[in-house]
């Protein structure tokens, strides 16, 4: 059955089909219109709402979860690795502050096990003995301040541990064409030869205004970067007098 309505005398009435004329007022079917009923509303959809804040906040919950769980896992595959690089790069610092420069790779690792030949431990420090060309030396790694940040590096002394044989000094952040130049061989170079102890058997080896050195315990800083030459300075000193009981064979 569908519903019609008579536009003529506004009365509705059910019919099969439309009729020729109204049933109520006899007008013609041209009057006539099938009233059509509006359909439900349509079903909510089940699940969860893409457009709603719960689903974004959930989403990017989960994004971030993923994420750390795919560092932290890249990071632990890594780690081996990365541990090798940062022991590798210290043997080769010691090294280096034993003069023996230009190497690379697994060469580092075989140069360093057939240098060094022992680690004696100085309170929280390690002393390494190295031989190098059938001479005993001793490297001293040392720490300080520079301008902008950490100093270290090493010191090796020769077999009477009043002169020494080498040094190696690197910084975290000083600045560029400047304070960097403390890792340039020229300038770790000056301290080959030099003394440790003045006279009176103290500490004494020291870094100077460039330009200035004048004994065997004075060593030229870099112009223009007094700061770090400064941190250089305290770092030898502070470094060489941790080690003096070592150094003195006391």
């Amino acid at each position: 059955m569908a519903k019609f309505k008579c536009n003529v005398c506004g009365q509705t009435f059910e019919a099969d089909t439309k009729p020729a004329v109204c049933p109520i007022c006899g007008a013609p079917a041209s009057v006539i219109e099938e009233i059509v009923e509006e359909t439900a509303a349509a079903p909510k959809k089940k699940g969860i709402d893409t457009n709603s804040n719960t689903y974004t906040i959930i989403y990017a919950a989960v994004i971030v979860v993923i994420v750390a769980f795919l560092l932290a896992f890249v990071s632990s595959v890594l780690k081996p690795t990365q541990d090798a690089n940062v022991m590798r790069d210290k043997k080769n610092q010691i090294l280096i502050s034993l003069n023996i420069t230009g190497l690379k790779g697994a060469d580092i690792d075989s140069k360093y096990a057939s240098v060094v030949t022992n680690e004696i431990p100085q309170g929280s420090q390690v002393v390494y003995e190295a031989n190098v060309d059938g001479s005993t030396k001793y490297v001293l790694p040392v720490k300080g301040r520079g301008l902008w940040g950490s100093l270290w590096g090493y010191i090796s002394v020769n077999e009477d541990k009043q002169t020494v044989y080498g040094t190696y000094f690197d910084h975290e952040g000083e600045t560029a064409g400047l304070g960097a130049r403390i890792k340039e061989r020229w300038f770790q170079e000056q301290f080959n030869g030099k003394s440790i102890f003045d006279e009176n058997g103290n500490v004494a080896l020291t870094v100077v205004k460039a330009g200035t050195s004048k004994s065997a315990m004075e060593v030229d800083g870099v112009t223009g970067a007094t700061l770090t030459s400064n941190g250089v300075a305290g770092m030898v000193k502070d470094g060489l007098t941790n080690y003096e009981s070592f150094l003195k064979g006391e």
